[in-house]
């Protein structure tokens, strides 16, 4: 069965890994390293919340991987507005991480109905 959330992640964490090297190849480690572990690690906490233990484990680790799209969020505001990556970079990531928010919501919202 195919699962959207888990691929739309996947997808987003490896555009989010080129990104991480362009930002290394201009000296930006500290920003580059960070954006890389938030980035990845909604891809990763989705992962783990298929597995999860309980309903309750489910929504915790979905809930984990909303925040760590939201800070996805802050360091790629940070990074265009310090011009450190193109606007047409920004816009993509942009739109590709409040689609994996939306979604993650509704995934957080369903399961709490059902629980």
């Amino acid at each position: 069965m195919k699962n959207v959330l888990k691929d739309k992640s996947y997808s987003f964490a490896l555009e989010i890994i080129k990104l991480s090297r362009k930002i290394h190849h201009k000296n930006e480690y500290v920003l580059g390293r960070q954006i890389l572990r938030s980035g990845t690690s909604v891809g990763a906490l989705i992962r783990e919340a298929e597995f999860g233990q309980s309903k309750k484990d489910f929504i915790n680790k979905m809930s984990i991987a909303l925040k760590e799209a939201n800070e996805t969020l802050y360091w790629l505001d940070l990074l265009k507005d310090a011009e450190i990556i193109e606007l047409n970079i920004y816009q993509k990531l942009k739109s590709l991480n409040l689609e994996l928010i939306a979604m993650l919501v509704s995934s957080i919202k369903t399961a709490k109905m059902n629980s």
